[in-house]
């Protein structure tokens, strides 16, 4: 299985807190990126592990870095050219629970599951290129033509599961996460990431 961790956001909403990129924030001594890629690695040991991102200062030991060939949208962090027929796409600035990783490593997906809660999705894990691609590329053609207001994992999970675009509805290949990841967008959450982690149990 591909692992892709997606870390080519902008980070507009961060706006380079303390002069640390978020995903590069140490948690036990670990910055996320690092983190993810060795609960893969010990998780999945044949996983190959890839870190979308142009920034050199994220190469991580036991991945290798992909610099995206567009990153324009917030879409364009499910980076086509890494998509192939076994991937999974992780977020670079969640901090998962060993168990939640485990569980998405587990899953037997049969063509494109999500996994998170009713708040975010914090996984994407598909057995179908041509599948994702396809609802990939509606969603972007959608964004493009002012039909829809967001192109991220939500439009994508809306796309794939058939529903309109302005309800949220954890349909069968929703797979829940309660409590099991941590993440966060501005610095005012992250003021309160530790305690969130702590809360939820999250540890090494």
């Amino acid at each position: 299985m591909r692992y892709v961790v997606m870390a080519n956001g902008h980070g507009t909403r961060w706006g380079g807190h303390n002069g640390i990129p978020k995903h590069l924030i140490e948690f036990d001594g670990e910055t996320l990126l690092r983190r993810i890629v060795r609960q893969v690695n010990e998780l999945d040991p044949g996983a190959e592990v890839i870190i979308s991102a142009s920034n050199p200062a994220y190469d991580t030991e036991g991945a290798r870095r992909h610099a995206p060939e567009v990153n324009e949208i917030e879409l364009d962090r499910f980076v086509p050219e890494l998509i192939v027929d076994e991937v999974t796409f992780l977020y670079g600035d969640t901090l998962y629970s060993t168990k939640a990783i485990a569980a998405i490593v587990a899953e037997r997906t049969t063509a494109i599951d999500f996994f998170g809660d009713e708040r975010a999705i914090v996984a994407v894990k598909s057995v179908d290129r041509d599948l994702l691609l396809r609802h990939l590329d509606r969603v972007r053609q959608l964004f493009t033509a002012n039909e829809i207001d967001a192109c991220k994992g939500w439009q994508v999970y809306q796309s794939y599961e058939g529903l309109r675009f302005d309800e949220t509805v954890l349909g069968p290949r929703f797979r829940i996460l309660n409590d099991a990841t941590v993440g966060f967008n501005t610095p005012d959450e992250f003021s309160s990431y530790n305690m969130q982690a702590q809360r939820v149990g999250i540890h090494r």
